[in-house]
């Protein structure tokens, strides 16, 4: 028995030898196969058998055209945990392949040497978040102690002394971006280095480093900054201006309202720089002096600042009302301040009958703006002054009326071979005949994809004038009358305004539609309409009167949405600035999910709306690489406060853009922190002022978030 075991064994050990011998010989054959699934599979394979002598292998499969194949090589080299593979791996790291960069970074945790530390140290600041990420495991599975916070203070090091040397030995486009980006880092190293550059011979330079201290947020830099409001270069003077709103300091007031009140083509900066101040007794005094006596723009900014100030005292306004040469001035104040200016009313309707037109148009305006009922008489009576005095100037001298669709050929909408039918000229030929078919054959799916989505296209209107030979601003004042009629909810202003809102002046059709959407519910239903007009001004014009109507007007905007296609921005943006029903999370959640600029401001919204039925769809947005939205979105979920977003939100600590780091910290600060910890921690060493400091805002606000979560 025993003489018969032993020649079995190594009978069986031979046919065992001989079965690897042929598997590997198959795999030997499968690298060199035309399908890379094939190849990456023969390479685990591979790895798995642990031949040293294979690792030439490996090396030849880590340049192999196909990124799958280059992470099997990545994996296996690591698993060799030879030093020699280090530099390879390192290229592969710099992979145009996220998912190859992220192997590499592991296969380097695994040769635990200086060399591959330093490679994934360096790497961190180059790549994008996912492969940043990755690099933090790979150091810590390598049990580097505190790696990301070491990978974070090796970035800012090296950004910093990138700006440096730029600065110093940069050409000058190169210097003013150096400039601008060490003023980025709030260091007071940047300070004292950008400090003596605002008065630099090289304007540009000069205000690049101006906007630096304006980023750095150093009060130091106030003394350097102020005086050059008084230079005549107005990119340094704008420069100066926005550093001083940053950096806040009240002792710039008077500076600043100088500027306001010179009336230069920067005044109106000055103006809402000061606005932006903290609010004290001279900043409130400044903007009042702006809202009497600096020009238009300016003072209608400077007056709406003041709408939630208190207002300005009346006695003044009073004063410029009564004096013909400051009524104007008293008028645009009034307008701005709104119904806070309500005491100057008596002042104000005697000028509804001032036989200039200027005086007048600004005193309909300011009736308006106070909105005060009992002015809706004068109001009135003015209105059938007005209409007295245009109705010669739109005098049809085409007595017929005029269709209403085109004639043959003639519509603009028609595609170009019907319109060459019934044309005297010949047809275009060749090259640009095709071109116009294949226009319209894209006009058309576009068309018929609208319609089976349920949009309105909005189409230009057919002209019912042969011209318009009336100049806009010679309706302009008939236009203010209708707008005011509606604010003031005039007896018998809804038939009358709808009566406009055909008009074929675009002037009057936007104010008669602006005035209904003031007039209520009713006078909402009969405007809206008007937003699938073609001419955008008129549709921007309308969506903010919606939206300023409340919840009527913004229910209408909101469904809407779902019928615009590229024209929903407009929409939007009057939705953000004003605010939306919690009815509207539905739609604005299906904006979302189209991506792009939408995704934005419809993400404003939803997270000033705190929709917690908006979650799901904002985290999927996250998961969008190349969304444009992701700040919004990030913030967003920070409003909301749902803590299953949590995680989510802080991969965004990794991402290499440093807003969107910075909006993921101030997110997290809402949601709640308590596994964020770490990375928090890390980003105080980040090289950006803005990121710091959001980091350290939500660390601090690590023991409240949670529960103001709930």
């Amino acid at each position: 028995m025993r003489t018969g075991v032993r020649p079995l064994f190594v009978v069986l050990s031979l046919v065992l030898v001989a079965g690897c011998q042929g598997n590997r010989d198959q795999l030997l054959a499968d690298l060199q196969s035309p399908r890379p699934e094939v190849r990456a599979q023969a390479v685990k394979a591979l790895a798995k058998q642990g031949n040293a002598d294979d690792l030439v292998l490996f090396t030849r499969a880590a340049k192999d055209m196909a990124s799958i194949v280059r992470g099997e090589a990545a994996e296996a080299l690591g698993e060799s945990q030879d030093p020699r593979v280090v530099d390879l791996l390192g290229e592969l790291l710099e992979d145009q392949d996220e998912d190859v960069q992220g192997r590499a970074a592991m296969a380097l945790s695994k040769v635990k040497n200086d060399k591959a530390k330093a490679y994934l140290t360096l790497q961190y600041g180059r790549r994008s978040r996912n492969t940043r990420q990755v690099i933090v495991q790979a150091l810590k599975s390598a049990n580097v102690p505190g790696a990301m916070a070491e990978v974070v203070a090796a970035e800012s090091k090296a950004i910093w002394d990138r700006n440096l040397l730029t600065l110093n030995e940069g050409t000058l486009p190169e210097r003013v971006g150096a400039a601008e980006e060490l003023g980025k880092s709030g260091r007071s190293e940047a300070v004292n280095r950008l400090l003596p550059l605002v008065r630099d011979s090289q304007v540009i330079l000069a205000a690049a480093a101006v906007r630096g201290l304006g980023d750095a947020g150093d009060r130091r830099a106030v003394a350097a900054i102020a005086p050059l409001l008084d230079e005549s270069f107005p990119e340094l003077r704008e420069a100066s201006i926005g550093a001083l709103r940053k950096l806040q300091d009240p002792s710039s007031v008077q500076r600043l309202l100088a500027v306001a009140m010179e009336k230069s083509p920067v005044s109106s900066l000055a103006a809402d720089a000061i606005a932006a101040l903290p609010r004290s007794p001279e900043t409130d005094a400044a903007l009042c002096n702006v809202a009497l006596e600096g020009a238009r723009n300016e003072a209608l900014s400077a007056a709406r600042a003041m709408r939630s100030r208190n207002g300005c005292p009346v006695e003044q306004i009073a004063e410029r009302l009564t004096r013909p040469a400051s009524v104007e001035n008293g008028l645009r104040a009034v307008i701005g301040l709104g119904p806070v200016a309500q005491a100057a009313l008596p002042k104000v309707l005697p000028l509804l009958a001032s036989p200039d037109v200027g005086q007048r148009m600004l005193a309909v305006e300011a009736v308006a703006a106070i909105g005060d009922a009992s002015a809706a008489p004068a109001v009135q009576k003015l209105y059938e002054q007005e209409l007295k005095a245009t109705e010669p100037l739109r005098q049809d001298w085409v007595s017929a009326p005029l269709p209403k669709t085109y004639g043959a050929g003639l519509d603009p909408s028609a595609p170009v071979e019907e319109r060459h039918k019934h044309s005297h000229s010949d047809p275009e030929d060749g090259r640009g005949a095709k071109y116009n078919q294949l226009f319209d054959r894209v006009r058309s799916l576009n068309a018929q994809r609208a319609r089976e989505a349920g949009r309105v296209q909005v189409e230009a209107r057919v002209p019912s004038e042969l011209y318009e030979d009336v100049e806009p601003a010679k309706l302009e004042p008939l236009a203010a009358v209708l707008r005011a009629l509606g604010t003031l909810k005039a007896p018998g202003a809804l038939e009358l305004l709808k009566g406009y809102a055909g008009d074929s002046s675009v002037t009057l059709r936007t104010a008669a539609l602006v005035g209904l959407a003031r007039l209520g519910p009713e006078g909402v239903e009969a405007a809206k309409g008007g937003m699938f007009e073609s001419e955008r001004d008129l549709q921007k014009a309308l969506a903010q009167a919606l939206a300023e109507q409340g919840e009527a007007g913004q229910l209408a905007l909101v469904a809407l949405l779902p019928q615009f296609s590229s024209e929903k921005l407009v929409l939007l943006d009057a939705l953000d600035r004003f605010g939306a029903p919690a009815s509207a999370s539905e739609a604005l959640r299906t904006v979302v999910g189209e991506g792009g600029a939408e995704a934005a401001l419809a993400a404003n919204v939803l997270g000033r709306l705190k929709a917690r039925d908006a979650v799901d769809t904002l985290l999927k947005a996250l998961g969008e690489p190349a969304s444009v939205a992701r700040r919004e979105v990030l913030l967003a979920l920070g409003e909301i406060g749902d803590t299953k977003a949590a995680e989510a939100v802080a991969r965004d600590l990794y991402h290499d853009l440093p807003d969107i780091r910075a909006a993921a910290a101030t997110a997290l600060s809402r949601i709640g922190t308590a596994s964020q910890t770490e990375a928090l921690d890390a980003l105080k060493s980040d090289y950006y002022r803005r990121v710091r400091e959001a980091a350290g805002a939500a660390l601090a606000k690590s023991g409240t978030a949670t529960e103001g979560a709930r």
